[in-house]
């Protein structure tokens, strides 16, 4: 896990990009291109914020349009992570008509998705920025979107989980029941897993904390827990060990989230923040 915000290298940035503007432009805009004597002129323009929330994506917006135009720019008015107001101009454009109408819709739908994730996470992570708890991201993402969805989540304030399945073994109830419970199946893991990787465990029950611990997990998932057993399973673990660490999943809400992480869990892992946020409202003006 790592809270450090990185961008994604442009080496697999521009690759998404492009696709994702042959998708919309297809064989060439109709509209734009018929505008033949207008759509090498140089204007300017500005993005504005329709809604409270907090930017995240600006920077991969500003590389949609350089990719189109390389001497066509937005430029960010706020960091990401900032907050933005109703009416607030967010970001001013500069470069050829052609560039900026053509993807315009590509630009400013990865800035409002991503925004809308980082609002969302940023509304769970205030809600224990006085507590120790790291709220965490999952792999519930869109397939092609994940490590944008991930940066967003970070932008908001999020710590992420791993990013694919070899990031990490992540032993699951459907895992447990194949090899036979929590013992068997780490003990498999473990004899061809390469280092450094971490091994976690997901568990439902006390007797699952106990096996989990007896064979040495380094982080134990409390799932679907009530705070009663959680803060009983915390017990346990910080009784048996100060090295594992100590995930909590299932039924995190905003009213919920302070709770759990008052039982003294290192983590707090949720999905709604990517899987159910909406989309901040942004709008392009030209001239």
């Amino acid at each position: 896990m790592s809270s450090t915000v990185l961008m994604p290298v442009e080496i697999a940035l521009d690759g998404w990009l492009k696709d994702w503007l042959i998708e919309d432009i297809g064989r060439g805009d109709r509209t734009t291109q018929g505008l033949s004597l207008q759509s090498h002129h140089v204007i300017e323009g500005r993005w504005t914020a329709k809604a409270t929330g907090t930017v995240a994506g600006l920077p991969i917006a500003n590389r949609v349009f350089q990719l189109l135009d390389t001497n066509t720019r937005l430029i960010p008015l706020l960091s990401e992570g900032e907050s933005c107001s109703p009416g607030q101009v967010i970001a001013e454009l500069n470069g050829s008509l052609a560039a900026l109408l053509m993807g315009e819709r590509v630009a400013l739908n990865l800035a409002m998705r991503l925004s809308g994730i980082a609002t969302a996470t940023r509304e769970y992570v205030e809600q224990i920025a006085n507590l120790p708890t790291q709220f965490v991201d999952t792999r519930k993402t869109t397939p092609g979107l994940r490590i944008l969805e991930k940066y967003a989540s970070q932008v908001g304030g999020a710590v992420n989980h791993r990013m694919g399945l070899d990031d990490a073994v992540m032993i699951k109830d459907n895992h447990i029941a194949v090899a036979g419970g929590i013992g068997e199946a780490i003990a498999q893991i473990r004899q061809q897993m390469p280092y450094p990787l971490t091994i976690e465990v997901e568990t439902e029950t006390l007797e699952q904390v106990q096996e989990a611990l007896q064979h040495q997990a380094d982080i134990i998932m409390l799932d679907n827990m009530g705070l009663e057993q959680m803060t009983e399973a915390v017990k346990i673990i910080r009784q048996a060990s100060d090295r594992v660490k100590i995930e909590a999943s299932g039924n995190v809400t905003l009213d919920t989230i302070r709770a759990i992480a008052k039982t003294g869990v290192d983590y707090i892992s949720s999905s709604a923040p990517i899987t159910r946020s909406p989309w901040l409202d942004l709008s392009m003006k030209l001239g």
